[in-house]
């Protein structure tokens, strides 16, 4: 006889010679769980196709919009979205400082002015070198106060070579000047974070092509140097140099106040030989000079073609979860993919609630980013196309907003990292503009508490090294702080 808990609230079940029997000490009726997230998608109006999205609000009017293939949707009060623009999927940030969110597709290499309308005219770049991208970052690089851009490079397979990266330093607000341009690996996708919270953004790519992946680790002033060996986060194997990356995502998995590393390997395991999978890469913290501990995959189950991860706490429970595409339905020897929801238990253990979450057969994409897009208080799903909603209504939450003065802090407050502090775990969350791969979440922050319903005091870490506490502050609401220098 085994028993372990029923699907319905309060059972326990019984297997006995094949029958299953339901406790009597049933507290509820034996209703089946709903799905944690409706298909909205034909509802609301939405028709992106299938690439890289972004989540951002680019009229400032409260509402998340969307940028992904297919053009520029205006998000109308949460319920439905109009398409107002025929911009490229890019990653977004505020480029000059004047409050309005602007566009940089990666694919195009082109910057577009927001003028607030829904208009965006396109910025004059310097003269670049020929090159492919899969992804780029926005990050205030050399603490100037501006963000600044990280482009990757990838192939063109007509020459077989790899294209080079760029990186672009943004002249306070009026054009970019390219600083550096070299072929290194092949990138897919650019993410940044201060991992190391010494006050400054550094880049994560994730390279193709079982090559390393690299970690800049940035001086402060745009001066970047490679050390991914050096922190333990090339997201290898034994017998191999590095993985077959597409996308990778920063969070704080086990709510130590410290932002780890979340690595997607496409990986061959066939006679080929047995490629790195994916990996969970954990933040030793200060004591252990900011390495990192490689802990494998950490319940995420294999898959051949795994694509773009991106990490949000669907559930609010606290923990951060992650959602995670393929790029084939069908890889070799005739092996299904499909992306898959990753549920994660705070302690570095996944669990697939992919059926159960109502995501079950979702087509291949490189498409994955998060948002609350009718601010009620749960992380919605874009990918494949497919808006999903999320019904989750039971949990305590905060969302945050920060701005920076334009000054000292970018006015998105790109690098900006906020912490919430309640009994021994340290719920961390960064502004990250680009994620996986040319995926964006939104620039908002979002924080799932679980049972927690007590205010809760933040502490914010501004870009610029400052640091703010704000005490008291009410969960299921949306604030918002602009960072003051201090008198």
């Amino acid at each position: 006889m085994i028993r372990f808990p029923s699907p319905f609230t309060g059972c326990h079940a019984w297997l006995v010679s094949g029958f299953l029997f339901l406790s009597a000490a049933c507290s509820t009726p034996l209703v089946a769980q709903a799905p944690v997230f409706k298909n909205v998608t034909e509802a609301s109006g939405l028709k992106v196709s299938t690439d890289a999205a972004c989540w951002i609000d680019l009229d400032n009017d409260g509402w998340v919009d969307v940028c992904g293939s297919g053009g520029v949707w205006k998000n109308n009060s949460g319920k439905t979205f109009t398409r107002v623009a025929d911009v490229p999927t890019s990653v977004a940030a505020d480029f000059d400082n004047d409050g309005l969110v602007d566009l940089f597709s990666w694919s195009a290499r082109r910057l577009y002015h927001n003028d607030g309308k829904m208009k965006f005219r396109p910025i004059e770049l310097p003269k670049l070198p020929p090159s492919v991208s899969r992804g780029a970052c926005w990050g205030d690089f050399n603490g100037d106060g501006f963000v600044d851009l990280y482009v990757g490079g990838y192939e063109d397979w007509g020459k077989g070579i790899t294209w080079p990266y760029q990186i672009l330093i943004n002249e306070k607000g009026k054009t970019f000047k390219l600083a550096q341009s070299k072929s290194q690996t092949r990138a897919r996708g650019v993410t940044a974070c201060d991992f190391d919270q010494d006050g400054d953004l550094d880049v994560y790519v994730s390279s193709y092509r079982l090559q390393p992946n690299l970690l800049w680790t940035n001086d402060g002033k745009a001066g970047f140097t490679e050390s991914a060996k050096a922190f333990g986060v090339i997201a290898t194997s034994a017998g191999f140099g590095g993985g077959h990356s597409i996308g990778s995502a920063w969070g704080d998995f086990n709510n130590d106040g410290l932002i780890d590393l979340f690595a997607g390997n496409f990986a061959h395991v066939d006679g080929r030989g047995n490629q790195p999978k994916s990996r969970f890469l954990q933040n030793l913290g200060a004591k252990q000079a900011y390495k990192f501990k490689d802990l494998g995959p950490c319940g995420v189950h294999y898959q051949e073609s795994y694509a773009t991860p991106s990490a949000g706490d669907y559930d609010n429970d606290g923990n951060l979860d992650v959602f995670f595409t393929t790029v084939y339905g069908t890889a070799s020897f005739g092996r299904k993919n499909n992306p898959v929801l990753f549920r994660n238990n705070g302690q570095f253990a996944v669990t697939d609630v992919t059926a159960a979450a109502g995501l079950a057969g979702l087509p291949p994409t490189y498409q994955s980013a998060w948002a609350d897009y009718n601010n009620d208080g749960a992380l919605d799903l874009l990918s494949g196309g497919k808006l999903f909603q999320n019904t989750t209504r039971d949990k305590g939450w905060l969302g945050v907003r920060l701005q920076g003065d334009g000054g000292q802090v970018n006015r998105s407050a790109v690098g900006a990292q906020v912490r919430i502090t309640i009994g021994k775990k340290t719920h961390t969350r960064q502004i990250e503009a680009g994620t996986g791969e040319g995926n964006q979440n939104d620039l908002r922050l979002h924080f799932g508490l679980g049972d927690h319903k007590d205010p809760v005091t933040l502490e914010i870490l501004w870009p610029n090294k400052s640091r703010q506490v704000v005490k008291n502050v009410p969960l299921g609401k949306i604030v918002t702080y602009t960072y003051s220098p201090a008198k």
